[in-house]
Formats: structure tokens, C-alpha cells, sequence
């Protein structure tokens, strides 16, 4: 059977995908944990076995089958050419060579036959918003095909990992504090930022690669509509990177589309609102049907009864939630319509662990 290297396993994606290596199908070997320095020695549970954590080095990628990588760009940048250039597969999760020509970008639902063509050794997880709506549009598209998308994100603070969830919690309880000294947040400009600003002399680095508060604006009781680096023409760089990535697994080039990439006080779950036009007329009992016999897609879409798909429901599950499916009022060749995934399962953890299946099967 053959050796897989989670490296990077000691983070928020990595332990994630640890959990699931011991819920799904055991298709592996020995199963090698790699993460940076600092993390060499600790122990992590998978399988129902205790495993130790080795240090990322030439030496620990020896003899690996199957490499998924789940760390930083810079970290990426670095050692997945070496991983690929001793013999291994690697599935990569961060964004260094999604767009390169010769590395296939793979969602399995929707492309699993990309996996067989990889003349670098290197595959490509797409990031987490557009992981969180893919295959529910897959789906959609195969139906009628897709021809222009405009989507803004609600994206929980897990996205920049376990740093965005500690930053929040932190927000969080700073204001309450606030809160129980009679000051009444919210209702005046700034007052929430100053008080956050104030909080954050007492968030104390868990390690030295802590990047601190990585929520420049607050995020607590507010949303933000900016994530990723500012590009040209005002264009952020996570925005452009749904733009591609869905161009790039759908195989539409030249497809329209425009983001807005927002981060939300959400721990764990990212929403997409999706306005779809297509190249036929639609029906939302069509697109009910499509959806629903979708893998990896589950329909929840009742909102009379209040059954739509929200973050606190999907956290923990596996699918791509749509709901909220609507015909356009205006446009009888578009769909609007609301999906949740978890961002750091589908968004993440189990595309790779899926990617990783369809090497070692």
C-alpha cells in the first residue's frame, strides 16, 4: 500500500484532514506526519494510532507515494519541487501553482480525470471559496452551461487559519468585556475599532511564527469587505482567484465572472450568494433536480419552512449546501441561489484527502 506525507499536519487544514484520514476508506500505507520545525516531536492521533510528528526535510519525504501539502505559499514554493523531484505525487493546497499550465487543478466531483495528467508530479486543491460553490455550479452548468457569474463571499475567519479564529475570539471577548462596563458598542463610528485596538496588546503569540491579529479591520460584530492583497484595478487578489480557478476546473476560459470576497464573524463555514446566467432557459425544478443528484452537493432549500443552508448548520459536514434557488426576475437564463461548505473540510482538507484517493486507488 503506499506511503502518504501529510506535511503541514499539525495545522488547521492538516488536523482536519488527519480526522478524516481516520473516518474514510484506509487506502494508505504508513502515513508519515511532516510539519516545520518547531512542531517536530508532538504526537497527533490518526487511524486510532499515536504518530510523531517528523521535521520538514529531505529526509522525511524519502520513500513517499503520495505527498499532500497543506502550508503556507512560501513554505510550498519551497519544498513541493523537492517532494515531487524524489518520486512523489503531490497534491498541493496552497495557491503557488493552481494557474500554471502544466499542473492540473482538480475538484474529483467534477475532474477527476485530470489526476492522471501531471507532467510535474503536481496536482492543485483550488482555494477555499471557490471549493465552497464549485460543484454545486458543475452541476448546474453541466445542465445548461454556464456563460457569466457574479458571486460575493461571506467568509468565516478559519480561511486565514487557526490565527483568524484566535484574532476573532479575542475581538470578541474584548468587547463583551467592554460591554460589561456599561459601554453601549456599535452605536457610534469607530467605537468598536478602538476598543478592539485596545484588546490587542493582550493577545500573547502562541509561537514565533504567530502572525498575531490578522484581521487589519475588525471583524467582530462587523464584516469586511476585503480579503486576499490589493491588485489592479481595484480587484483583490482572492477575488481574481475565484475568477480563474473556476475558469480553469470548468474549463471555461473565457467565462465572465465577477467576485467580492468578504470576511464575517463566522469561526468556521464560508457562504457564496451566486447569480448564474446560462446559455438556455432555466427552471428552478430543473435546477432542484440537478442539485440534489449532485455527489457532494446537498439541497436544503424549503425557506418557508426555514430551510436554507447557514454556516452553524453545515460546520462539520462534508457537502456543498445549496439552497435559496430562485429564477432571475429578469433574465429567464439565470439562476440566483445561496451555498455553505465548510471551508476547511470541502474547502480544503477533503478535496485533497479525495485528490489523494484518486492517485492511491
Amino acid at each position: 500500500m503506499p506511503v502518504l506525507a501529510v506535511v503541514g499536519a499539525t495545522g488547521a487544514v492538516g488536523t482536519v484532514l488527519l480526522a478524516l484520514l481516520s473516518e474514510r476508506a484506509d487506502v494508505w500505507g504508513e502515513i508519515r506526519l511532516i510539519a516545520s520545525p518547531h512542531s517536530a516531536g508532538r504526537v497527533r492521533a490518526v487511524r486510532g494510532e499515536d504518530v510523531r510528528v517528523h521535521a520538514l526535510n529531505e529526509e522525511a519525504l524519502k520513500g513517499v507515494d503520495v505527498a499532500v501539502f497543506a502550508v503556507p505559499d512560501a513554505v510550498a514554493a519551497q519544498w513541493v519541487p523537492v517532494a515531487a523531484g524524489q518520486g512523489a505525487v503531490v497534491v498541493d493546497g496552497s495557491r503557488v501553482f493552481r494557474m500554471d499550465a502544466d499542473v492540473p487543478l482538480v475538484v474529483p466531483e467534477l475532474n477527476a480525470h485530470a489526476v492522471g495528467v501531471r507532467p510535474r508530479g503536481i496536482i492543485a486543491s483550488p482555494g477555499c471559496t471557490t471549493l465552497s460553490m464549485i460543484v454545486a455550479l458543475g452541476a448546474l452548468h453541466e445542465e445548461w452551461g454556464l456563460e457569466e457569474l457574479v458571486v460575493s463571499s461571506y467568509e468565516a475567519v478559519s480561511g486565514v487559519g487557526r490565527y483568524g479564529v484566535d484574532a476573532l475570539r479575542g475581538q470578541l471577548a474584548a468587547l463583551t468585556s467592554a460591554d460589561a462596563a456599561g459601554t453601549e458598542l456599535g452605536r457610534h463610528p469607530g467605537d468598536i475599532r478602538r476598543v478592539i485596538a485596545e484588546g490587542r496588546g493582550h493577545v500573547v503569540p502562541v509561537h514565533p511564527d504567530d502572525p498575531g491579529d490578522p484581521h487589519t479591520t475588525p471583524v467582530a460584530l462587523n464584516v469586511v469587505p476585503f480579503t486576499g492583497e490589493m491588485e489592479d484595478g481595484g480587484w483583490t487578489s482572492d477575488e481574481l482567484t475565484v475568477r480563474e480557478e473556476t475558469r480553469k476546473v470548468l474549463d471555461l476560459p473565457e467565462l465572465r465572472v465577477a467576485a467580492t470576497c468578504v470576511r464575517v464573524p463566522v469561526l468556521t463555514a464560508h457562504s457564496v450568494s451566486v447569480h448564474a446566467r446560462f446559455a438556455s432557459e432555466v427552471s428552478v425544478s430543473r435546477a432542484h433536480r440537478a442539485l440534489a443528484n449532485a455527489p457532494g452537493v446537498v439541497l436544503c432549500d424549503d425557506p418557508a419552512q426555514g430551510d436554507f443552508p447557514t454556516p452553524a448548520d453545515v460546520a462539520g459536514t462534508d457537502p456543498t449546501w445549496a439552497g435559496r434557488v430562485r429564477r432571475s426576475l429578469d433574465d429567464p437564463c439565470a439562476l440566483d441561489l445561496f451555498v455553505c461548505a465548510d471551508n476547511l473540510r470541502k474547502g480544503a482538507a477533503l478535496n485533497m484527502a479525495q485528490i489523494a484517493e484518486c492517485i492511491g486507488a
